[in-house]
């Protein structure tokens, strides 16, 4: 039975400890108040800082960030501390832009993780769209992630990434038996672009968890800046609507939290 240990830094930002690896994923550190632009008349506040000090993290195997040029997934304090990690594996886009120690995954490529004395973990870009059909080239490349190792009890350890709910994200639940499921939610939409949705919402969530049954979901990416328009609440609201046996898949991270998940 393996264990994982996974705390919430603040919206996307956690750190995975597991089979001896400590794994950080969309570094976000600044402190709160700043405004950052998105592009294309968007922009968002940050509203609460981080739970950790990027001083008081452990020494680093690998960043997995789902994109590089959104601030709400990787800030200026978070962009600093980069080098530091042995390896940060991004999109194939954002590899180019970060240069070093950024490694570019194309969906379904896969990235083994190696340390001496260490079981090795294959890291395996998954599919993402962040926003509706044709917003690519607008909104930029992202990508999500599975990781697995020997000795999973439960299956895939994923996170989703900042993404709608779509066929790409779908076809994760026909290839992957997914074991934990970290979702990046939030429902983010601008006033600029009205109703469109560019990550998904609570309702498309348990819709996700319906088709990938996954051991435990646990929710980010939905707190601390002023562009997630679905917080803790409106996710509850709708859990409170789902059957039982989703319900119960969900588990919450508080900010500053660490959770031990078996996977």
């Amino acid at each position: 039975m393996t264990e994982a240990r996974i705390t919430h830094i603040g919206g996307p930002t956690t750190l995975i400890e597991v089979a001896g690896r400590r794994l950080l994923t969309d570094p976000t550190f600044d402190p709160p108040g700043g405004r950052y632009a998105f592009g294309r008349g968007t922009s968002s506040r940050k509203t609460a800082g981080p739970a950790v000090d990027p001083a008081d993290l452990p020494p680093l195997h690998a960043v997995l960030l789902t994109h590089d040029h959104h601030a709400d997934n990787l800030d200026t304090a978070g962009r600093a501390l980069l080098p530091s990690a042995t390896t940060v594996l991004t999109t194939p886009a954002g590899a180019r832009r970060l240069g070093g120690n950024a490694v570019g995954l194309a969906p379904w490529q896969t990235h083994r993780l190696h340390s001496p004395g260490l079981p090795p973990i294959d890291i395996t870009a998954t599919p993402a769209r962040h926003g509706p059909p044709l917003s690519r080239p607008v909104v930029g490349d992202v990508t999500g992630f599975a990781l697995r190792w020997d000795g999973q009890r439960h299956g895939t350890l994923w996170i989703s990434g900042d993404t709608v709910l779509y066929d790409g994200v779908r076809e994760v639940g026909r290839r992957l038996e997914v074991g934990t499921a970290l979702l990046h939610l939030g429902g983010v939409r601008f006033p600029v672009t009205g109703p469109l949705r560019y990550t998904m919402t609570a309702r498309h969530a348990l819709d996700l968890c319906r088709l990938l049954r996954p051991h435990t979901a646990l929710p980010v990416h939905y707190e601390g800046w002023s562009h997630f328009q679905e917080g803790r609440e409106r996710i509850e609201a709708e859990l409170a609507r789902a059957p039982a046996d989703i319900r119960a898949r969900f588990r919450w991270l508080p900010l500053g939290s660490t959770l031990e998940v078996t996977v």
